[in-house]
């Protein structure tokens, strides 16, 4: 299936159904969702989001769906980043199509109203900072092992 099928396709069965369900592609939602392994449930987007609300929505510079959580509510935009990226995008709100309803994890199922989903979301996104700082520590450190211990050919 082609990726202008693929669109059509998901829109057509948010307006006709009002949800739609896939199997998640890609590593940006990661430690909350694994690559090929869960299954997400989109619900249409009605009103406006909010902060710690997963937002899917069709970029316009890659032209493929995004699946990433409202960090802040402006007046004209989504301020969004992945749960594993480290990089703020601003997402025009009527460039959403789609929230978050429900997911399947290893096999369970899980709504967003979960508490245990919800002190995930809250944690995890309080804690951006402190996981900013690691990633810059790890990235410094590799790079001075590499100088210390460079490989061999």
């Amino acid at each position: 299936m082609s990726n202008q099928e693929t669109v059509t396709t998901l829109e057509e069965e948010l307006k006709r159904e009002g949800v739609f369900a896939y199997v998640t592609s890609g590593g940006s939602m990661e430690p909350l969702f694994r690559t090929h392994r869960d299954v997400v449930v989109i619900g249409r987007a009605t009103g406006e989001l909010r902060p710690l609300d997963v937002a899917l929505y069709l970029s316009g510079e890659e032209g493929k769906y995004i699946l990433h959580r409202v960090i802040r509510v402006r007046e004209d935009c989504y301020v969004i980043r992945g749960d594993n990226t480290y990089q703020n995008e601003y997402v025009p709100k009527e460039a959403v199509l789609g929230v978050l309803t429900e997911f399947t994890r290893k096999g369970k199922r899980h709504s967003v109203r979960d508490l245990g989903y919800r002190i995930y979301s809250r944690t995890w996104t309080l804690i951006y900072p402190i996981r900013q700082l690691l990633r810059a520590v790890r990235r410094v450190l590799g790079r001075a092992f590499r100088l210390v211990f460079p490989k061999r050919k």
